[in-house]
């Protein structure tokens, strides 16, 4: 990285930081190339970085590549559905439908960023922002996707739930996080059906969504489908 791209970053950090200083300079991994090794094995490379990074992607002069890495779940409901959460207005995409997940942080040092540090992830992703606990060991390996920006999102997918269990957890959540004076990563969550219903969530999504709610629909029982 230039002196120039350094300064640029560290501008545009800050003025990110005073529009939300909820923003937190935290560690993230990104992705330096993807490479299929054969028709069910993908290598990705990556190297260690903070999301301050992330601001030169859109600097319109010292822009830079850097593809984040992330996980998220697919958690469907016992009757057919999928939820989705809305990002809050205290976190970098607020407004922003998606599954629950987020961006990768670098193992400690020695420790292997494999597929299973990547089912505690998206374990763990799923438990804090919605309050439901699931087994990393049932969280079955469900896509991976390429974003626009050439964000590498690793997808899995839960055992089905009640709608209204996890409301109830998810509810309870808020409360605790609230209790402690903190902000839930998610404001609100849905229910949806197919890629049709992502349009009428209002306002943006990630750009996957639609792509795995069509998945999502493929693969229910046809039973769910009548309902």
């Amino acid at each position: 990285m230039t002196d120039e791209q350094i300064v640029a970053m560290t501008r545009g950090w800050e003025e990110a930081v005073a529009a939300n200083p909820a923003l937190f300079d935290g560690p993230t991994v990104v992705c330096a190339g993807l490479e299929r090794k054969s028709s069910d094995t993908l290598l990705v490379t990556w190297y260690r970085a903070t999301y301050r990074l992330y601001v030169l992607r859109l600097d319109p002069v010292h822009a830079v590549s850097a593809p984040s890495v992330f996980v998220s779940v697919a958690q469907p409901t016992d009757d057919g559905r999928l939820l989705v959460g809305r990002m809050a207005s205290s976190t970098a995409a607020p407004g922003r439908w998606q599954l629950p997940g987020g961006t990768i942080e670098p193992p400690e040092t020695g420790a292997a960023l494999d597929m299973e540090a990547l089912r505690r992830h998206a374990a763990r992703e799923l438990a804090e922002e919605i309050g439901h606990n699931v087994p990393c060991g049932d969280m079955e390996l469900w896509a991976v996707t390429r974003g626009d920006k050439g964000n590498v999102g690793v997808h899995f997918r839960a055992p089905a739930c009640p709608a209204e269990a996890l409301g109830e957890q998810y509810t309870a959540l808020v409360a605790a996080e609230r209790a402690q004076g903190r902000t839930p990563e998610l404001d609100r969550l849905a229910f949806i059906r197919s890629a049709g219903d992502v349009a009428g969530l209002g306002g943006r999504s990630a750009d996957f969504l639609p792509v795995l709610a069509a998945r999502h629909t493929a693969s229910r029982p046809t039973d769910h489908l009548r309902r």
